[in-house]
């Protein structure tokens, strides 16, 4: 079996017609792990034996005629924020973290309880904060095997992760694109849920405010089936696009594109555009306010988490990106912070506001493609990638949306893996699964 050409769905049907087993599908991505994470520094942690203890009692409980649902048996990763009980959890740091975490949260739970086979913790950037760390290793995009490329961040570890098939999918966290971009930069599809959507405890906390989990797959398919086993969410392929309507911003995010990217983003809507849907020219004035938010507040919330002594403390353990971002933190004013609360409030409503006569509204998912790691290996040029890779996908956390990005790096001139971004109106996680279904068909195949 090439686990390259399977999808969720396939392989839980493949199990069930007995054509293979939990334990055997468990065992090849250990193998594809052994073989290849030396190189992609996907995994920070793996538990062969637990994943293999786990699998032969999943395919015993198969057997008997108990069915915990489609994900039942298949392996995943877990981002290293998450605690997963008898795996460490680090969060990305040499610090001790475990007070912030705590134990086993009810996420990790529910992945449990469905049959989910954890096989290991993937790599984060530090404390989650940013798209690059310079004093910690960068996971190897498996876009290029010959030269070492940003997978970007902070979910970099669980994208290479499903890009290079290192498990059949993972989880990630986004508070500012941490999953939409590492998705689009390798070339997967990735979801960003509505906060709220899901429990939040037993997981590192950024910026709990604005934090939510999300998840990488190969397709819009395989994160719908998530949803709906995790969730309870069904997302259903819609008959046509014909009739729906998506904005297009017409400021801030079309500014200095990659000309893959805006080559990709225009063949993009041209597609769409033949198959009936409609486009119209929205204006997101509030986003010009994106980096005071994730410059300040951001900051301060994970200060505030962290604490100023364990910080001060430990200056020389911490990676220096993290370092520079969390400075930035230390002289704000209690009446600046509060103000910066009361707007991001304020823009949520707005955000939700924007779908009385839209479907979704569409862009690039970052301005940029996958960069060479020589290219960002000091603090100044790796602070500079991370604003400007991110740029994009902030928005959608700044508007307390829901967004994915669908790979469509075939529809460019070299290739390059290119994302197109989705947002859909908070709440509206099913709404947004079905129409990137439907987007996902309508430009595969072009």
């Amino acid at each position: 079996m090439l686990i390259e050409e399977q999808n969720l769905r396939s392989i839980g049907l493949r199990m069930r017609n007995q054509q293979t087993n939990s334990r055997e599908l468990t065992e090849l991505f250990l193998n594809r792990i052994k073989s290849q994470n030396a190189k992609l520094k996907a995994f920070v942690h793996v538990d062969e034996q637990m994943a293999l203890t786990s699998a032969a009692a999943i395919d015993g409980l198969l057997a008997a005629g108990t069915d915990l649902g489609p994900l039942m048996g298949i392996p995943m990763g877990v981002k290293d924020l998450l605690a997963v009980q008898g795996m460490p959890v680090l969060a990305g740091s040499k610090l001790d973290l475990i007070d912030l975490i705590g134990s086993e949260g009810s996420f990790v739970k529910t992945l449990k309880r469905s049959g989910c086979i954890i096989i290991g913790k993937t790599r984060t950037i530090e404390f989650a904060a940013g798209a690059q760390n310079i004093s910690h290793p960068t996971p190897w995009n498996p876009c290029d095997t010959q030269v070492h490329k940003t997978p970007g961040g902070s979910s970099s570890g669980s994208a290479v992760a499903v890009g290079a098939s290192l498990c059949a999918w993972a989880i990630g966290s986004d508070t500012g694109g941490s999953v939409r971009l590492p998705a689009a930069f390798c070339g997967i599809f990735g979801i960003k849920t509505s906060t709220g959507l899901l429990a939040l405890d037993g997981i590192f906390p950024l910026c709990p405010i604005m934090d939510s989990l999300g998840w990488f797959t190969r397709s819009a398919d395989d994160a719908g089936l998530v949803l709906e086993t995790i969730c309870g969410l069904q997302s259903k392929t819609l008959p046509a696009l014909r009739g729906v309507r998506f904005g297009i911003p017409e400021n801030f995010f079309m500014d200095d594109l990659d000309p893959q990217v805006e080559q990709c983003f225009e063949q993009a809507v041209k597609i769409l555009g033949k198959v009936g849907v409609e486009f119209v020219s929205i204006s997101l004035p509030e986003v010009e306010e994106t980096a005071e938010i994730f410059a300040h507040l951001v900051p301060s919330e994970l200060l505030a988490n962290l604490g100023r002594d364990r910080f001060s403390r430990n200056l020389d353990k911490i990676d220096p990106v993290a370092v520079d971002r969390l400075s930035h933190a230390l002289d704000i004013q209690v009446d600046d912070y509060l103000r910066m609360r009361k707007r991001l409030k304020e823009c949520g409503k707005i955000g939700y506001a924007q779908f009385n006569d839209i479907d979704g509204w569409i862009c690039p998912t970052s301005p940029l493609v996958p960069q060479p790691l020589t290219g960002v290996s000091t603090t100044d040029t790796a602070v500079a990638f991370s604003a400007k890779a991110l740029r994009n996908t902030r928005p959608g956390n700044l508007y307390n949306l829901c967004a994915a990005s669908l790979p469509v790096g075939h529809l460019g001139g070299d290739g390059a893996p290119v994302g197109l971004q989705l947002h859909c109106a908070h709440g509206d996680d099913a709404r947004l699964l079905s129409l990137c279904v439907a987007m996902e068909y309508v430009l595969r195949d072009n």
